[in-house]
């Protein structure tokens, strides 16, 4: 094979994709401890079953799929109607905020969306991204061969990444954050919808998180700022608000206001997409169902009950921690010099428990660590005994 036909940009990627290389590691240590009890608070995947409504209405759809009169074949790639006005009325409404079912796009992942809307940029935008942060943000464009300006987000500024001292034309934000488990202030997402508005620039909001949000006070849209539906796309995902990691289905909102882009997205998604599975809408239109929410919710506060044991076991036992209040994740601190890899092997090897290395996300996650609440209850338990007993 001619490599010169290859795309020379993949070579700039780091060797392996973050989880990848932690899915590798732990798979050497299996191999080489059989019958390893290994408990598994790394990969932000969830453990709870689907909740009822959402069976319900998948059953349902099911059958409809086996008459001829009710059968489908391919939907619209934009998303049925039916999920579409769910989600205007389901996300936003309750915030105060007027989107309408044409402006919500529905496909079958908010990563594949958040990755692939850097397609309709050009070659030579300059990108922003935060850092540490979800690593398809960077690499995404990498691979496109951008070059992206970082925006540290430190303990010192309260995990706020910092507005570009430059200009750029694209940036990426992602509230409540992954990996920190941060929520972004209403001050600083005014701050950088003030600099897109002033610059042209186009904010790619990530508010995958937002249903874990427990201050209704707090931001979980971005169109909750004032201006930003002139400047800012949102993804939300039904993956870990309603369990669909397996499922797939997410929603992505590009307002009227930027109708060229709304436009460009619907001719891209029409070129390359043909559409989430209709079983998998129906189910996602019953999250927003009058038993389906409230069965969501119970779920969710299941996980956020995990944080918050994950959260005062690691205080209790002297170390620091943020995030884990209005989100999923808990920010480990590491004894001062150690790096996040090697903590990893540490933590694997004397208590049998995995989580992700902060380095994963951004140089400035070096020397922290990330535990997700997703986890079973009785085995997020036992992996904080086996840290209070066996690390040292």
């Amino acid at each position: 094979m001619n490599e010169n036909i290859l795309n020379p940009h993949y070579s700039e990627l780091p060797e392996s994709y973050l989880f990848s290389t932690v899915a590798r590691k732990l798979a050497d240590y299996k191999a080489s401890h059989p019958g390893a009890e290994v408990i598994k608070l790394g990969i932000g995947d969830v453990t709870t079953p689907l909740v009822p409504a959402v069976l319900e209405a998948m059953h349902k759809a099911v059958d409809e799929m086996g008459e001829r009169s009710t059968f489908r074949g391919y939907g619209p790639e934009q998303g049925y109607g039916f999920l579409r006005e769910a989600v205007a009325r389901g996300e936003y409404a309750p915030r105060k905020v007027e989107i309408s079912p044409e402006e919500v796009f529905i496909s079958d992942g908010s990563k594949c969306d958040v990755a692939n809307f850097q397609e309709l940029f050009s070659a030579d935008a300059r990108v922003a991204v935060p850092d540490p942060v979800y690593p398809v943000y960077l690499d995404s464009n990498l691979m496109a061969g951008r070059r992206a300006v970082l925006m540290p987000a430190r303990a010192e500024n309260g995990f706020q990444p910092e507005v570009p001292h430059e200009k750029v034309d694209v940036i990426y934000l992602c509230s409540p954050n992954n990996p920190t488990g941060t929520v972004l202030t209403r001050e600083t997402l005014e701050r950088f919808v003030s600099y897109a508005l002033k610059n042209g620039s186009i904010i790619l909001f990530d508010a995958a998180y937002s249903a874990y949000i427990r201050d209704e006070k707090l931001v979980h849209s971005i169109y909750e700022i004032p201006g930003a539906k002139h400047c800012a796309v949102e993804f939300r995902s039904f993956s870990k608000t309603a369990g669909f990691t397996g499922v797939r289905c997410a929603v992505t909102t590009v307002p009227k206001e930027l109708e060229k882009l709304r436009k460009m997205w619907f001719r891209r998604q029409s070129t390359k997409f043909n559409g989430a599975c209709y079983i998998v809408q129906r189910a996602a239109e019953a999250v927003y169902s009058e038993a389906g929410w409230p069965q969501i919710k119970a779920v969710i506060d299941g996980y956020m009950a995990n944080a918050a044991m994950i959260r005062e076991g690691l205080a209790q036992c002297g170390y620091t921690v943020y995030g884990g209040e209005h989100a999923p994740y808990i920010w480990w601190k590491l004894p001062a010099g150690e790096k996040s890899f090697d903590f990893f092997d540490r933590l694997l090897n004397s208590c049998e428990v995995v989580g992700t290395p902060g380095s994963g996300f951004g140089a400035c996650g070096e020397g922290y660590f990330r535990l997700t609440a997703f986890g079973e209850t009785a085995a997020t338990k036992r992996a904080l005994e086996r840290i209070r007993d066996r690390l040292k």
